[in-house]
């Protein structure tokens, strides 16, 4: 059995399959409208476990030295240029960003995350991070600093999802 609270939803449009969402942070089972209590108690509560552990697989890390070590991953990924060193960062979560998802001190090098990004899949986290690393090699929002974030293949459903959320739950964010 699953550890957290679902909603079944019925689908006439829904002949065979079942999906899962999350609205407003709830977790929404989508099940045919012709299942019958019987299917329902048997598969959806593995279905929900199988969900949830994919979904526990696909966050950030937890620690700061994992996620430290994470962002150097997508420095040398999407960030480095040939002979040119990456400044030297730290990353940590910070649980006083609430008009932020992220900041970067670039005379130290230090980057900290909003941890709200630590219930958010590990994609739009680590879009965050390419963002702030980014302010190491290119401080103001410029055409550049913009064109080194695009290097990140995710950036744009990243920004979307984070607009999103903040959107659902009434908060207007700072963009970093």
């Amino acid at each position: 059995m699953t550890s957290e609270h679902y909603v079944v939803r019925r689908s006439a449009r829904r002949r065979t399959t079942m999906g899962i969402v999350r609205e407003a942070g709830t977790l929404v089972v989508l099940v045919p409208a012709r299942m019958t209590a019987r299917q329902e108690r048997e598969l959806i509560p593995g279905f929900v476990s199988r969900f949830l552990e994919q979904e526990a697989g696909r966050r950030p890390p937890t620690g700061d030295a994992a996620l430290t070590a994470r962002a150097a991953e997508l420095s040398a990924r999407y960030l480095a240029e040939p002979g040119q060193p990456m400044p030297a960062f730290t990353v940590s979560w910070s649980s006083r960003q609430h008009q932020r998802w992220g900041s970067c001190t670039t005379a130290t090098g230090q980057i900290r995350l909003s941890d709200r990004l630590q219930q958010m899949p590990d994609w739009v986290a680590d879009y965050v991070l390419v963002h702030e690393l980014t302010h190491l090699l290119e401080r103001t929002h410029s055409a550049r600093f913009h064109a080194l974030v695009a290097r990140y293949p995710e950036a744009e459903r990243a920004k979307g999802f984070l607009e999103g959320w903040s959107s659902a739950q009434g908060l207007a964010m700072a963009e970093d």
